[in-house]
């Protein structure tokens, strides 16, 4: 970041060692003038709120429209996006662009799901919405809207369904999902109970409060329910020190906190009632957390990153709208100085710098 605050004045300096190189200087008697010249030139293009250098934005074109969540790897590979058709993608470079990291289900029909963007047909070409690696063995973990929990092995492929239900319950839109990098365990959200994700608005317009918060442990290969009752569970992270996970509920604009280890574990607070619908939670490496929040009122939908602390307090708020055009955000994660944006319904991978 601080090498963008930065350009002006190298724009600058470049600008007036060119000129003198070239003789021009002396066409403009008072250098003075040329510099306040230039840099009142340099205010207008980089300053201005409208400007490019209030934020570089930058679109990673897909082949295939979708991208709710990413994930990086262990080396810092990425971004890895999931799709609306069934299969996750990894970047690599410009040069290269995306290609074909992995899917949710071995049986999934190649030339049937490829380039869909069909939600009603998610069970059979898979749809996943949430990622995350454990970086110990190079696993990616998904939460497909249908399949439920799926793991795709290091190196890529098909997805291995781990869970597709909870207590006798059917997961009926899985969501968010944070892996535990100390102890493998999985956390990850069902949205609803009742509904699956091609009924989204329903979860909306009904109040659905059937959501889950739930936890898979490898060691047992059991899901246990953390927390029930979530309108709209939709994002989960974990703290730096493992002591309590943050989840987003979309339907009543809430992030709530649960205390993993400590006096009050097992049990769950409200930590922020917010300003729209907050949808996934990622924790940055200082350990703050980016929250993916829709903003909708009569007249307009603004798309927003609010970044907040572990107690609930406001660190930041920046909208992307329009810039990043969609009537939904889905997560904001923040890798190496960049914020990677996601939604249902745009077809590129949204960087700001």
């Amino acid at each position: 970041m601080e090498f963008f605050l930065q350009i002006p004045l190298l724009i600058r300096n470049f600008i007036i060692y060119s000129l003198e190189m070239a003789n021009i200087i002396v066409v403009f008697p008072n250098k003075r003038i040329v510099e306040t010249v230039l840099c009142f030139s340099i205010f207008l293009f980089c300053y201005l709120p409208t400007a490019f250098c209030s934020g570089f934005r930058q679109k990673l074109y897909l082949p295939v429209p979708g991208p709710e969540s990413y994930a990086f790897d262990s080396a810092g590979r990425g971004p890895y996006a999931s799709l609306a058709d069934g299969r996750v993608l990894r970047y690599l470079g410009p040069a290269v662009g995306f290609v074909e990291y992995g899917y949710t289900k071995a049986d999934r029909p190649r030339r049937f799901c490829d380039g869909t963007n069909r939600t009603d047909i998610s069970q059979i070409c898979g749809r996943p919405t949430g990622l995350g690696f454990y970086y110990k063995t190079g696993e990616l973990f998904l939460g497909d809207a249908d399949l439920g929990l799926v793991v795709i092995p290091s190196g890529g492929g098909p997805g291995i369904q781990l869970a597709s239900s909870a207590e006798g319950v059917r997961f009926g839109f899985p969501d968010g999902l944070e892996v535990d990098q100390a102890t493998g365990i999985v956390y990850f959200t069902d949205a609803s109970s009742r509904y699956n994700l091609s009924q989204i608005n329903n979860i909306v317009s009904n109040r659905d409060a059937t959501g889950r918060l739930l936890k898979y442990d490898p060691r047992t290969k059991n899901v246990t329910v953390l927390l029930r009752g979530l309108s709209g569970a939709a994002g989960v992270a974990i703290s730096e020190d493992g002591s309590y996970l943050l989840v987003t509920q979309f339907v009543i604009g809430q992030v709530s906190k649960y205390w993993l280890k400590g006096p009050l574990a097992n049990t769950a607070e409200v930590l922020v009632n917010m300003t729209g619908m907050p949808d996934k939670i990622k924790r940055n490496t200082k350990g703050e957390y980016w929250i993916a929040v829709t903003v909708t009122s009569k007249n307009s939908t603004q798309l927003q990153g609010q970044r907040i602390d572990g107690d609930g307090n406001s660190l930041e708020t920046l909208t992307f709208s329009p810039d990043f055009d969609s009537s939904l955000i889905t997560e904001v994660q923040e890798y190496k100085g960049a914020l990677y944006l996601a939604s249902l319904y745009v077809g590129y991978v949204g960087v700001y710098r």
